[in-house]
């Protein structure tokens, strides 16, 4: 009897500790507490997350750093091949522009018959000037046939083999072009220079000549078919003393940049020097 009403004593006191813990709690008195304690468990997760972190990190490092270094090696070798396949493309683009305005000048000039043919070699001397092209003696290529671009006049060709050919360009000092100036309505030599110009000589003096008259070969002397585009007056040299004016001509074909040339093959060059009487 004792003992049951010892425990009926004992449930009572904790209900009522209980519910005064609860009224209390309801009544917001231990916000305070419950904050404090909330914010040091807080602090104390975030201490264990900031060093599982830091712990985390220096054994993965060396592993991560590896990964990146593979990744950046692998995509430095897909940008250099994407560059090459853009440098190529840009190629195969300037070679069509190209062919594409040879085709359009063929057809514009169908008195002619061409042949196509690839720069493949430079003259690495300073003092002569010509282009080696892939096109040789078994494409029908034949010393003397004049090689031309759609701008203009190239040159001709000066020696050949099987499959190649060496093109003397304008420039050269051991060329020589009778050219006629389609303004002016005379005729004169074109020579070259060690120096890559290009002077127009023998032009007599009671012939007015202005800069940016048309410079078209003659086709005197047996070189060259006439009409050829080779360049524009720049400037003109006259003293009164001289016998004959000089004239610096621009050519329009840029022999820096040389591609792709066409030959005209269907013209036969004359040599007419056995024909001047020497002096």
């Amino acid at each position: 009897m004792r003992n049951s009403f010892s425990r009926t004593i004992q449930t009572t006191i904790i209900f009522l500790v209980v519910g005064g813990v609860m009224a209390l709690a309801l009544g917001g008195y231990f916000s305070s507490a419950s904050n404090v304690f909330t914010g040091s468990l807080i602090n104390l997760q975030s201490w264990f997350s900031t060093r599982f972190s830091a712990l985390q990190d220096f054994f993965t490092a060396p592993r991560d750093i590896a990964s990146l270094r593979q990744r950046n090696a692998e995509l430095e070798s897909d940008v250099s091949e994407l560059q090459a396949q853009v440098i190529q493309l840009q190629q195969q683009v300037g070679e069509t522009q190209i062919l594409a305005a040879l085709v359009d000048f063929s057809r514009a000039n169908p008195e002619n018959t061409y042949k196509a043919a690839a720069v493949i070699g430079r003259d690495p001397s300073p003092f002569l000037h010509y282009v080696i092209i892939n096109r040789g003696s078994n494409d029908g290529i034949l010393r003397g046939m004049p090689v031309v671009t759609d701008q203009g006049l190239v040159g001709r060709v000066d020696a050949v083999i099987a499959d190649a050919a060496r093109v003397q360009l304008i420039t050269d000092p051991a060329s020589s072009v009778n050219v006629r100036l389609q303004n002016a309505e005379t005729e004169g030599s074109l020579v070259g220079s060690v120096t890559g110009d290009v002077i127009l000589e023998l032009i007599p003096q009671d012939v007015t000549v202005e800069p940016g008259d048309l410079a078209l070969t003659s086709g005197l002397g047996g070189g060259y078919p006439p009409d050829l585009i080779v360049g524009q007056v720049v400037n003109v040299r006259s003293r009164e003393f001289d016998l004959f004016q000089q004239a610096t001509i621009q050519p329009v074909v840029d022999f820096n940049r040389l591609q792709i040339v066409l030959v005209i093959v269907n013209f036969k060059p004359v040599d007419i020097s056995p024909l001047i009487p020497t002096p």
